[in-house]
């Protein structure tokens, strides 16, 4: 973890090199994402819920959403950038060093300027934890924390599904887009409210329901208190995420560049 943060304090510090761009990077994420929270305070301007879901319910909603992508896009984004390192051969010097390829790749690439969007996501907390939307308690507080942890860890496992992809097409699949960049507009809503389709295919093929759906509904007093546990079972998509990646990285020839 040491060596990690090594890296991370690298990246950080090559970002802050100029200062200006970093900063002004940082307010063009910010605006994005709040552009997106503006819409759905304009439609509850209008209206007083949308699936019985209020502001404060669903600022609480898209703010843990917001936070896990942020940490995922932060500390994963070298797996965003993955087929580059296959384009260029640069993974062949990955491979033959003693570090594990994961590990490697992992410290290739961060994005500090995502820590942004993950101050944006932690003041709508601080709003939304107190506003009434949740009669919390201790094991509430601790499914909230899941949701955001275990909710980054899916997300990376999305990036470094499609970093595997990319060992056979060389170039990443963008269907899979709407597994990484879509849950930031989505999921300012709990996927419910998209219909029982698209929340079986959260549930059980990408499960995304399980870091926000349904301990949402726990959260908000619909659900047992077992659903609060749920991020802990999502965790399990790392597992073949991680055998993908083994099958992937054994299935690897150099492209000679």
């Amino acid at each position: 973890m040491r060596l990690y943060f090594k890296f991370f304090s690298i990246h950080f510090r090559s970002a802050m090199t100029y200062r200006a761009s970093f900063l002004l990077s940082c307010l063009g994420h910010l605006l994005i994402t709040t552009n997106v929270f503006l819409s759905v305070v304009f439609l509850l301007d209008r209206f007083d819920s949308v699936g019985g879901y209020t502001l404060p319910q669903l600022a609480l909603c898209f703010s843990a959403v917001l936070a896990a992508t942020s940490l995922a896009e932060c500390f994963g984004r070298g797996f965003d950038v993955f087929h580059q390192l296959l384009s260029d051969a640069r993974f062949d010097r990955i491979m033959v060093r003693p570090r594990s390829p994961l590990f490697q790749v992992l410290c290739q690439d961060m994005k500090p300027t995502m820590l942004a969007r993950l101050l944006q996501a932690a003041v709508m907390l601080a709003w939304a934890v107190p506003s009434g939307a949740v009669r919390w308690t201790p094991f509430k507080a601790l499914t909230l924390a899941l949701m955001i942890l275990c909710g980054a860890g899916i997300f990376f496992g999305v990036f470094l599904i499609n970093a595997c992809v990319t060992f056979f097409t060389l170039e990443h699949v963008e269907a899979l887009n709407i597994f990484m960049d879509g849950p930031r507009e989505y999921g300012k809503y709990p996927f419910g409210v998209y219909g029982r389709p698209v929340l079986l295919i959260l549930t059980f093929l990408v499960p995304l329901a399980l870091v926000q759906h349904w301990p949402l509904q726990y959260l908000f007093d619909r659900g047992p208190a077992w659903y609060g546990l749920l991020p802990v079972a999502a965790l399990l998509f790392l597992i073949p995420c991680a055998l993908l990646w083994r099958l992937g990285v054994r299935h690897y020839r150099s492209t000679g560049s």
